[in-house]
Order: structure tokens, then sequence, then C-alpha cells
């Protein structure tokens, strides 16, 4: 049977957890054998209890293992115990490593909604295309002649206003009235909002 472990720190035989921290924090590698020995099982439980998979369970408590050699000299017996310091590490590492993974899901399935976007359909643009031209034309014809030879020669021919001033012999102002009240017409006839 295997011996109970007390977070709340029961008394055990030789140096306790928090000096073993201080001279692991001085790189003495024998006082981390026994800091190891003393937290893997806890901190293993601990990430299972969290991770629910043996692999990455084991993967993360070796890395919380790892961080407590590294970061041994920020422990701060001020604070709380040696015990749960290490724990809190090992709490934080296996909350970081589920969102991660939740993360990880939620781009693969974005991911997979645009594979499933349709493709471009080259048939539905040329007919939908056709069917805008043809209304353009339609709203076109119900300009008056005036209005039709402005927007023709500004829009389609890429005159100036003054080139279709100068072209039909008009002032400039009348061309731009006919041009403006010609796009007003044609919006509305297009049931284009403003």
């Amino acid at each position: 049977m295997k011996e109970a472990v007390y977070i709340s720190g029961a008394p055990s035989a030789g140096p306790d957890l928090q000096e073993l921290l201080g001279l692991v924090a001085r790189g003495d590698q024998d006082a981390f054998a026994k800091v190891y020995d003393a937290v893997s099982g806890p901190v293993l439980g601990l990430v299972r209890s969290v991770l629910r998979d043996p692999a990455q369970s084991e993967e993360v408590a070796q890395e919380v293992l790892v961080e407590v050699w590294r970061t041994a000299p920020r422990f701060r017996a001020s604070r709380g115990s040696a015990m749960n310091w290490v724990l809190t590490l090992a709490h934080r590492r296996a909350v970081d490593r589920v969102r991660s993974a939740e993360a990880s899901a939620a781009r693969e399935h974005r991911a997979a909604l645009l594979d499933r976007t349709t493709a471009f359909d080259q048939v539905t643009e040329q007919v939908e295309s056709r069917l805008e031209r043809e209304q353009v034309r339609r709203c076109v014809r119900t300009l008056s002649e005036l209005q039709r030879q402005s927007v023709t020669l500004a829009y389609y021919r890429g005159l100036t206003y003054r080139e279709v001033s100068e072209l039909l012999s008009v002032p400039l102002g009348t061309i731009k009235t006919r041009l403006r009240d010609g796009l007003i017409r044609l919006r509305d006839c297009l049931g284009v909002s403003a």
C-alpha cells in the first residue's frame, strides 16, 4: 500500500520540501532527486485529473518537474507551502494544455468549415453578370436622350465632364446636372440604396 501524501505539510523525516527547494534553487541535484520523489506522484495525479489522458498527463508532469528545477529560486515560503507551489505549477500547466488543445480543435474546425465552402461557380457568375447588364441597359433606356448621351460618354467611354461638355457643345454645369439627374434615376431604377 502506498504512503498517503499530505498537501498541508505533515512532518516527514529528513529535510522538508521547503528546505530541499532552497537547495534545488542553488543547483543541488541530489536535493532535486528527493523533491522529485516527493512530488512526482501528487503532480501526476493532479495533472491526470485535469487532462484525463495518461500519455499527455505524463508529458505535462515531466514538464512541471523540469519547471520546478528551473524556477526553484522563485519559490517563496512566505506565500505558501512548497507542495502547494509545485501543485500550482502543475495545475496551471495542465490547464494551459487543455486550453491549447481546445484552441487547436477550434482552429481545425474553422479550417474544416472553410474547406466546405462552395467552389466558384463560373456558369452562375456568368448568368448573374448577364442579368445585371440587362437590368442596367433597361434602366439606361428610361433616361432622357440628353441624360443617356451624357452618362454613356462619361461612364462607358470614360470621358471627363469637361470633355463631354465640349463634345456635346453644352455648358459644363448643364452636363453635371444631366449626369447627376441621370445617375439618380439609374440608382432608383436599379434599386440601389444611397
